[in-house]
Formats: structure tokens, C-alpha cells, sequence
């Protein structure tokens, strides 16, 4: 084994260890990505990007209707927590390995009207081979549909990489659409209305005395398909 892949698997583990569901790495080199507050060259100096994922709890998110509730937000507070700590051990295990490691926290969103942090935890898992962008302009995974929260690591330690996910992604399901209660939520991924959904998740923070822009309505509708569903189509 050569010595990315042995990165690879220690980084992994580690990332494991401390609760992570989903691992991939993907090459920054090469490719635009959309950064905000970062030095413009971060993806020279640091070249590989580590994507981590965490299950939410299904439980949690069926008890969501038309709003957010109080138990998805402590929920979705203490899975960005969690997140957090996986990306701060992480980096803390790839300094030891003798590599450079920046880890971009969870849910430290820079332009909310847009929806984007530093770097975007998306594009990356999606590069990593973790999921797809959904029509809901979350990011899908083939295991937990979009029942999952992101974070990510920047690091200059050489590391194996994962293939970008190449799979069917949204294909014919279209339950996000109709439950979206401001119709943000297109066809096509390029047309979510950015501004109709951030209006929303101030209504929402304002109304339910929630102190995050959360919604969840669009997270409960999109979930792996059942052997039923499979069935019917």
C-alpha cells in the first residue's frame, strides 16, 4: 500500500472514530471553487479536500410538518457540535502525521442571502463521492437521502482520492417540490431560489423562537427510497 491510501485509512479511522457516517477525499486542484473569506490560493497550499458526514436522527426530523421544531433545532445545534469536533480531531491527527490541515466548521455561514460559508461543504462531498446536489440544493447521499449535516478539511497531506459521485441522483423523485412552503424548490437544482428560502428561514427563526435560519420541511421529504416505492415506479 503506497502511502497515500495509508493516509487515507488512518485519517479515515480517525474520522470514524469520532462518529463520522461518511468519508471522502476529493483533489482541489484544477477546479474553481467558490470561496469567501479564505485566502484565494488556500486550494494551492492545501490540495486536498477531506468531506465528513453525519446521520440526523429520523425520529427528530418526521416530527417536522409545516416548520422547524424546537427538537430539530437543539438536534441540528449539537450535530454541527459533533461535526465540529470530527474536523478538529481530524486536522489534530494530520498535524501529527506531519501534514497541514484547515478544518472549515459546519454551519459558519458567511452570505446567508446565498447560503454559502467559506468553502462549500456541498461541492466538496459531492467532488469526495459522498452524494449530489439535490433539486433541494441540499446535498443528497444514496444512504441518508438529505438527513445529514457536512464538514470539511483542508489539508496538504498527500491522500488517496474518491471519484466524484456519478450516480442517478435525483432522477424522477420530486418530493421535495410540492412540500416547500415558498415553492423555492425547481426542476432544475440551478433555479432554487436562494432569496425566497433565506425569506422563509427568518420567518421561521422570528415566529418559532428559534435561534438558527432552519427549515427542515424539504429534509423530511427527501430520504432514500423504500422497497415499496422501487416497486411502484
Amino acid at each position: 500500500m503506497d502511502l497515500p491510501a495509508i493516509y487515507y485509512e488512518r485519517v479515515a479511522d480517525e474520522a470514524r472514530r469520532w462518529g463520522a457516517d461518511l468519508f471522502g477525499v476529493a483533489d482541489l486542484r484544477g477546479r474553481k471553487w467558490k470561496i469567501l473569506d479564505l485566502p484565494p490560493n488556500i486550494t494551492e497550499e492545501l490540495p486536498f479536500g477531506i468531506s465528513m458526514a453525519i446521520k440526523l436522527s429520523d425520529a427528530v426530523i418526521e416530527e417536522i410538518e409545516d416548520h422547524p421544531t424546537l427538537s430539530y433545532f437543539h438536534h441540528y445545534r449539537q450535530a454541527n457540535y459533533i461535526l465540529d469536533q470530527i474536523a478538529f480531531r481530524v486536522a489534530s491527527a494530520i498535524e501529527r502525521m506531519g501534514g497541514r490541515a484547515l478544518p472549515i466548521a459546519a454551519s459558519q455561514i458567511v452570505d446567508w442571502e446565498r447560503q454559502q460559508a467559506h468553502f462549500s461543504h456541498k461541492d466538496l462531498a459531492q467532488a469526495a463521492g459522498l452524494g449530489w446536489r439535490g433539486r433541494n440544493n441540499l446535498l443528497v447521499t444514496p444512504q441518508y437521502g438529505a438527513r445529514v449535516r457536512l464538514v470539511s478539511v483542508l489539508t496538504d497531506l498527500p491522500l488517496k482520492t474518491d471519484k466524484p459521485y456519478r450516480g442517478p441522483g435525483c432522477g424522477e423523485c420530486r418530493r421535495c417540490i410540492p412540500v416547500c412552503p415558498v415553492g423555492a424548490i425547481k426542476e432544475r437544482v440551478e433555479d432554487f431560489d436562494h432569496l425566497k428560502c433565506f425569506e422563509k428561514l427568518k420567518e421561521f427563526r422570528k415566529k418559532y423562537n428559534i435561534g438558527q435560519y432552519i427549515c427542515g420541511i424539504c429534509v423530511k421529504a427527501c430520504y432514500p427510497k423504500k422497497e415499496e416505492e422501487v416497486g411502484e415506479m
